[in-house]
């Protein structure tokens, strides 16, 4: 981790016989990262998955009405976010494993890459944790739900997500900067300050306490909070299901309402209900998973003030699991969606192939965030 320099870091060249070379790499490590090759391959394979898939979810969701769903608006905006991280933010830090310095981007450059990843980072949970509520909601309330689980609010919803994340990612950016040595030298001609141009790196530059607190903070309120809340919606939200499971149950042991059509439509809805829960709830576990490094990571850095050989040692391993899961997690919604949506499945398909899209009327009324909404004919159980 980056020691809290200020805008430059001053040191003495007086009785040493270092080259400058020998000075970045004593005090900012060697410019290569030792694991470039092997982590750049996974970070390609990670970028290649996740741009086709992402680009396909968008696709998908953008070409096919039947798809301008409230729960489908929450997966685009989340994939608008993953594609973010991957075409703007994998190349950045693929390019700091190649060369740590100098950062030749700039303070705008050091600004924008620090605000992004925050930004995405804080817009990824928010669009999960609103997904869960609209899940809870429509499962647990489906009466309310047809008047809250509609387009309309959901685009509100997402707007806000946006706009807290912009916000909310301000003050951490607004913490770093670029840092330069600068050589101390005295001679005949008195004292003389070298600076090193190739020594300039974006890093924390305001006091270490501010940087820790605003982590913390960050962690509590975008990621335990969130998690913790989630955990809670899909409990209940199982409950629910199993309760809805065992009426059924029973109305097939009574018989009741068995051969008619408002009944079968009625299990249908509910199938497709309980298909897309599932395939949320996984992606939230997934999302924790591939999260919870991340957040290790930045809580590691911002709790240790000594450190030690086995502190860098470890973090070191630590750092670079969390830039895997943390890349991942942008990869891996595409693929849930294919195991576990037949609905999405199949759109891929036609994607993939050109082939236009055809959806029979009735077909068209069983989309996978209306399944609340019955006919005036029928009743739900």
């Amino acid at each position: 981790p980056e020691p809290p320099w200020h805008s430059w870091l001053r040191i003495d060249m007086d009785n040493t016989c270092l080259t400058e070379e020998g000075y970045l790499e004593k005090y900012l490590g060697p410019r290569r990262s030792s694991v470039f090759l092997p982590v750049c391959l996974v970070y390609l394979l990670i970028f290649l998955i996740g741009v086709v898939g992402n680009v396909l979810t968008c696709t998908v969701i953008a070409r096919n009405k039947v798809m301008w769903t409230p729960t489908n608006y929450y997966l685009f905006s989340l994939a608008v976010s993953d594609l973010l991280v991957l075409l703007l933010g994998m190349p950045l830090e693929l390019y700091e494993l190649w060369q740590n310095y100098p950062f030749l981007l700039g303070k705008g450059g050091c600004y924008f890459k620090t605000f992004l990843f925050e930004m995405v980072c804080l817009a990824s949970i928010l669009n999960v944790t609103a997904l869960s509520i609209e899940r809870y909601i429509a499962v647990v309330h489906p009466l309310r739900a047809k008047y809250v689980v509609t387009r309309t609010h959901a685009k509100r919803v997402i707007l806000t997500v946006w706009g807290i994340s912009v916000l909310c990612a301000v003050p951490n950016t607004s913490l770093h900067g670029i840092i330069t040595l600068q050589i101390h030298s005295a001679g005949p001609a008195g004292n003389v300050n070298l600076e090193i141009s190739d020594s300039a790196i974006c890093t924390l530059v305001k006091p270490r306490w501010i940087y820790n607190l605003t982590i913390q903070l960050t962690t509590f309120v975008f990621f335990l909070l969130p998690m913790v809340t989630i955990s809670v919606l899909y409990m209940l939200i199982g409950l629910q299901l199993k309760r809805e499971k065992m009426r059924q149950s029973l109305e097939a042991k009574s018989g009741f309402g068995n051969d008619s059509f408002c009944n079968i439509r009625t299990q249908q809805q509910k199938a497709r209900r309980r298909q897309v829960t599932k395939m949320l709830f996984v992606l939230v576990v997934v999302f924790g998973i591939c999260w919870a490094p991340f957040h290790t990571d930045r809580l590691m850095w911002s709790f240790i003030s000594d450190w030690t050989d086995s502190h860098h040692k470890i973090f070191e391993y630590v750092h670079i699991i969390s830039g895997v899961f943390f890349y991942l997690s942008s990869a891996v919604n595409p693929i849930l969606y294919n195991l576990m949506s037949t609905r999405f499945r199949e759109m891929f398909k036609e994607v993939m192939c050109h082939r236009p899209h055809h959806i029979s009327p009735r077909k068209r009324s069983l989309s996978v965030t209306r399944v609340t909404d019955t006919s005036k004919s029928c009743k739900t159980f």
